[in-house]
């Protein structure tokens, strides 16, 4: 049996802390700080390559996610959250709920190999956009990890792209 894909996902526990935290990023205005605070996210994670991000302890599993940028051909990299299962990874185009899909997204529908920092480990993955009842059940598992998903998903009647990673030797 060969070596594990992806490093398991640090699940914290649901602190006091984490719970005031999730219940203002659930809001507008934590929608609002949470972009203002990506780019500060993104340059922690990759300082750590994908060890620790701005919520340090209290996050819910983070990576960072390197695509290749449809228009410019360029690396780009953003801070997003995530489930595990097994050697699959799990993606969600939530975009703070906004009326328009993420840039990452177009990146992966347009290129679907990318790469991955968890951990320390820089992955190179492919990715496949989900449907249906496989989707929802990656939202459910995403809204277990934080509620603001479910308030993303209120403010918007655009269906959120979901997709499945794996190792792109897999």
């Amino acid at each position: 049996m060969g070596e594990q894909v992806f490093p398991d996902a640090v699940r914290s526990k649901k602190s006091a802390l984490f719970k005031a935290v999730e219940g203002v990023g659930g809001s507008k205005l934590g929608s609002r700080l949470g972009r203002l605070f990506v780019p500060l996210d993104r340059r922690l994670l990759q300082r750590s390559n994908g060890r620790r991000g701005l919520l340090g302890s209290i996050a819910p599993p983070t990576l960072l996610l390197t695509t290749t940028g449809r228009k410019s051909g360029q690396p780009r990299t953003t801070p997003l959250y995530y489930h595990q299962d097994g050697d699959r990874i799990y993606l969600m185009g939530s975009n703070f709920g906004r009326q328009h899909h993420p840039a990452w997204t177009d990146n992966l529908l347009a290129d679907p190999l990318a790469t991955v920092a968890i951990g320390g480990k820089d992955i190179p993955v492919r990715a496949e956009l989900l449907r249906d009842e496989e989707s929802e059940w990656v939202f459910g598992e995403l809204v277990k990890i934080t509620s603001a998903y479910r308030a993303y998903r209120g403010r918007t009647a655009r269906q959120f792209r979901v997709f499945k990673l794996v190792g792109a030797d897999a």
